[in-house]
């Protein structure tokens, strides 16, 4: 829940270009997202069917807002952030689509909505999780960037292109290895 608030918070900074205060936030953000995996990892008993569909959802509100407001910003190419964005919708819609085949009769909105019902789990690919680590890596270059002076670096220019071959990837390998990414839980 921090990083859903977080969010907006993070994208008013960027656009006001108060990116020391804004890098900061992100810091903040990414430690609470570390603390939960952590706890959740650690602990079986602070696990919650809410909290792994919370998790990857603020993940998605969390990068897409970033990526906005930076291109916003002129410190993310609109290519590249339409990209990683149109990737994102690509992957809710598949969700919700598994969603709904595996949701057994009878099919109603509160079952569908209902965060408890568990039906289905997608496991990450691998060059996905790269793709993760390769996103938020540009996202905190980019948020350094105007604080340390290197927004024209050609290293910044490298991220960009790096970023779009791993989300380009990451999306190819969901669309090519479909289904073994979904795994169906038999919960009647």
């Amino acid at each position: 829940m921090a990083r859903i608030g977080l969010a907006p918070v993070l994208g008013y900074l960027i656009v006001e270009e108060d990116f020391n205060i804004a890098l900061g936030v992100f810091t903040l953000a990414g430690i609470t997202d570390l603390l939960d995996g952590f706890i959740a990892r650690n602990w079986a008993n602070q696990k919650s069917a809410l909290g792994s569909a919370l998790d990857p959802l603020a993940d998605k509100i969390l990068i897409s807002i970033l990526y906005i407001s930076l291109t916003y910003a002129n410190l993310i190419p609109v290519p590249l952030t339409a990209l990683i964005v149109l990737r994102d919708i690509a992957l809710i819609a598949a969700v919700f689509y598994v969603r709904y085949k595996t949701l057994p009769p009878p099919k109603t909105l509160s079952r569908y909505f209902n965060p408890c019902y568990v039906t289905a789990q997608l496991k990450p690919t691998f060059i996905s999780k790269i793709n993760t680590v390769m996103q938020l890596i540009l996202v905190a270059a980019s948020l350094a960037a105007p604080v340390f002076n290197y927004v024209d670096s050609v290293y910044l220019q490298s991220l960009w292109c790096i970023t779009a071959f791993t989300t380009t990837a990451s999306a190819y390998s969901y669309y090519h290895y479909g289904q073994k990414t979904v795994q169906v839980l038999n919960n009647k």
